[in-house]
């Protein structure tokens, strides 16, 4: 359980603030909070979170910029994949709202074969990253009654690539010559 007062996280007991955690004290928030897995810290990498483009494009579908049918131009193939693919969120279409958002991870890699540009689970998608070398993971939100859709965020999955010993360049290597290897007098 997390425990927190006016947004100060309080630890896994808040004793102090409500006593024996049974009564929570007045501006206390207890939350049950999911344990990531460690498979899913480490294997994400190159997080590009996409927010700040989806705030910006809301304020301009409400200030009346961009019309509601240039937002709502979902393709088929992603409302089937959200259908059958995608997980649900708590999050409420915020154009429509009449249904909660729908994610779902598309991925892509010259190394996937067929399985490039494709829908997968969460599940699946910890498949892949055991199995194939580095591959890019979208993640899109999608509404099934309005076809809102926008990419959440975007990230990399699977083995890092071996890194390369860095090597010198050809001829920048020191080379022994009768000046820099003689002794002098002074020695």
């Amino acid at each position: 359980m997390e425990h927190r007062l006016r947004g100060r996280w309080l630890g896994s007991g808040c004793r102090r603030a409500c006593p024996g955690c049974a009564q929570a004290a007045p501006g206390c928030i207890v939350t049950t909070r999911k344990r990531r897995t460690l498979v899913s810290v480490q294997l994400q990498r190159q997080v590009v979170d996409y927010a700040l483009r989806r705030r910006s494009l809301l304020a301009e579908v409400y200030s009346g910029r961009t019309g509601v049918s240039e937002v709502c131009d979902a393709n088929p193939y992603l409302l089937r994949a959200a259908k059958f693919h995608g997980k649900p969120s708590r999050v409420v279409c915020p154009i429509c709202r009449k249904e909660q958002l729908t994610i779902v991870s598309w991925v892509f890699g010259e190394h996937l074969g067929a399985i490039s540009g494709s829908a997968r689970t969460a599940e699946e998608l910890v498949m892949l990253a055991t199995r194939f070398t580095e591959f890019a993971v979208h993640v899109v939100e999608v509404c099934r009654t309005c076809s809102w859709n926008h990419l959440v965020k975007s990230y990399v999955l699977g083995a890092a690539r071996p890194a390369r010993p860095a090597r010198p360049p050809r001829g920048s290597g020191r080379r022994r010559t009768a000046r820099n290897g003689a002794r002098t007098a002074s020695e």
